[in-house]
């Protein structure tokens, strides 16, 4: 004969195990989904918006990794570069790199603005002017002296709160481009964006791929495509570091973050991933 109590229990149990079954089942599913869902975006937060352990600081005049005058800090969440403590700019051109890298097809968003006014000597044309220099070179390679890195430079230029001056320019420090189906010298050539005068913020997107192409849009808006990213010599600029600039303006970044574009491409790799149009065999993880 069956005890009571313990009859009882019995169902109990069974009934507490009928009942957490199909929770959690769809709490497996879920996870099971998120772990290898190919269509959720991996952002990788560059900026951590507490300090600058992972970017390396080059100052035309200065030693890699020396800061001079506080030029880049973070404070209130951003990344500020400033000049409250020079007496003049002295072509002292600042760069600050993201420490991963390097990178060839990727998306990335930088939310900044421009603040305040000019530093003393810095050059009429740098008045709100920075800038996303990318595919650059090594900055261990770069001179002491050095003002720009050899790169491709996704230009971000304010208003000066009267004519029209577009952002999301390109400019080609020791590097060219071919534009509208031509190769072209021409240092710089101008989006069709509009002007954002004032301190607001302003979203710039950057998407390339190697050296194929690139694509800059402006909060969210397609303003410039070129192609055949290129060095002087004429060899593909594939890829490289990432930088910002401080060109003697104040300005604040709030967020900088990337998609990489190139990982493992096979679909029966656990981190295969639908948006990538770069295959990375040696990355996929079965």
């Amino acid at each position: 004969m069956v005890n009571p109590e313990f009859k009882q229990n019995a169902l109990k149990a069974i009934l507490l195990c009928a009942l957490a079954a199909p929770v959690l089942a769809v709490l497996t599913s879920c996870a099971s989904s998120t772990a290898k869902d190919p269509n959720k975006e991996e952002w990788i937060e560059l900026f951590n918006g507490k300090d600058l352990s992972n970017w390396t600081v080059k100052i035309s005049g200065f030693e890699l990794n020396d800061n001079a005058f506080n030029t880049f800090r973070v404070e209130d969440g951003m990344m500020k570069m400033r000049y409250d403590q020079y007496k003049e700019f002295n072509n002292h051109f600042g760069h600050i790199f993201y420490n991963g890298g390097p990178y060839s097809h990727y998306r990335m968003k930088v939310e900044y603005r421009f603040v305040g006014e000019q530093v003393k000597g810095g050059p009429g044309w740098a008045l709100r002017n920075n800038g996303i220099m990318y595919h650059t070179q090594d900055p261990k390679t770069m001179g002491l002296k050095q003002d720009f890195p050899g790169s491709i430079e996704y230009q971000l230029l304010g208003g000066d709160g009267v004519n029209p001056r577009p952002t999301g320019n390109l400019c080609t420090p020791a590097t060219h481009v071919v534009f509208n189906g031509k190769f072209t010298e021409d240092h710089i050539i101008n989006s069709n964006s509009d002007t954002y005068h004032g301190d607001q913020w302003v979203t710039a997107e950057l998407v390339v791929h190697g050296s194929e192409k690139a694509e800059h849009f402006i909060n969210g808006k397609k303003v410039l495509e070129y192609t055949d990213l290129q060095w002087d010599n004429r060899t593909p600029n594939t890829g490289g570091y990432i930088a910002l600039q401080a060109e003697s303006h104040p300005t604040d970044f709030r967020r900088v973050t990337l998609l990489n574009l190139e990982g493992c491409m096979d679909k029966k790799a656990k981190n295969f991933k639908s948006y990538f149009v770069k295959n990375k065999q040696d990355a996929c993880q079965y």
